[in-house]
């Protein structure tokens, strides 16, 4: 693996919704013993959006990374939304973007990335690409997903693990003299775990005017213990896999920042490929799982606490409904 990519993340954002929900919170809406939640997943306390939207949150993180990169609306040629839940399902999210982030971003260009809990690393990559060609100067990469809004209270594993949030990068080319560059990605799929972790409404195969259509059907379903077993299996020695092509030792990657999925089965997966819980990056504890926000959220945690520099290597990994997985390397 010898093509690298020199961009780099020039700034990060992050936005949270007001409401923060405890566990203690959860366990007493659903009927749970104390302490339940906190054994089970690992998630002390969540944010829920009230009056926020998808993109509210995903323009609010936008423009505090564009500050962080000492950019603005004028440098940006692309506005990408890497979400895993669309504000509506026409026009894309990347448009409400554009519009709450007001008349200075009038006419750039908009899309949307879905790769569900992938989607920033997906978005990262395309960013990346456009980047490194020269196409832009700089991408705007955001991630909002506003989970509350599609929990099924009634499976108590997935509805207490979930999230809101949105995180934000701007990815510009790295000058000749500046250490940061990103190693080509990898990613797979394996459809045979694609009812695991699904929505089933909303689309085409159950329209929401659809008589056949069931309320259930618009909730967020997912199978726990599957799609623990599923995961681990395949991306250990995916990541292993991946890990081995790099043209330098794992033992060089100073941090590994996961998608959050679930506390313990990270730290599994984490430990399996090597990285003891000293280099492996957490917010679920304070953010539960934000779908495609949760990965960049936790970067961006990373950065502003000083445990990632410039220069660092960093390895960014996560699982996603589908069930892919994905990973990508980088100096930061």
């Amino acid at each position: 693996m010898n093509t690298i990519r020199r961009v780099k993340i020039a700034g990060l954002g992050k936005s949270l919704p007001r409401r923060v929900v405890t566990s203690a919170e959860l366990e007493t809406r659903l009927g749970l013993e104390p302490g339940w939640i906190e054994r089970k997943t690992g998630v002390a306390e969540r944010r829920h959006a009230t009056d926020e939207t998808a993109a509210s949150l995903g323009a609010e993180a936008a423009r505090v990374a564009l500050q962080r990169a000492g950019l603005t609306l004028g440098d940006v040629g692309l506005i990408l939304c890497a979400s895993g839940t669309p504000q509506q399902t026409i026009p894309c999210t990347a448009v409400f973007f554009q519009r709450e982030l007001g008349p200075e971003a009038h006419g750039i260009p908009c899309f949307d990335v879905n790769s569900t809990c992938l989607s920033f690393l997906t978005g990262l990559d395309v960013a990346a690409n456009a980047v490194a060609l020269g196409q832009h100067r700089a991408v705007l990469v955001v991630s909002a997903d506003l989970a509350s809004v599609g929990l099924n209270w009634n499976e108590k594993e997935s509805c207490v693990l979930m999230g809101d949030g949105a995180a934000a990068a701007v990815v510009t080319r790295a000058e000749e003299t500046e250490p940061s560059h990103l190693y080509p990605s990898s990613f797979t799929t394996h459809s045979a775990g694609a009812d695991l972790a699904c929505l089933t409404g909303g689309g085409t195969l159950n329209h929401p005017n659809a008589p056949t259509t069931t309320p259930e059907m618009n909730l967020f379903h997912m199978d726990g213990p599957a799609i623990f077993r599923f995961t681990q299996q395949a991306s250990v020695p995916f990541i292993a896999k991946y890990l081995a092509s790099l043209p330098f030792p794992a033992e060089e990657i100073r941090v590994l920042v996961p998608h959050q999925a679930s506390l313990f089965a990270v730290r599994m997966a984490a430990r399996a490929c090597g990285f003891e819980q000293e280099r492996l990056v957490e917010n679920i504890q304070t953010h539960g799982n934000c779908i495609s926000a949760s990965l960049p959220m936790a970067l961006h945690d990373a950065v502003e606490a000083g445990r990632i520099r410039r220069g660092d290597r960093i390895l960014l990994a996560g699982t996603a409904a589908g069930v892919s997985i994905g990973a990508l390397a980088m100096v930061y």
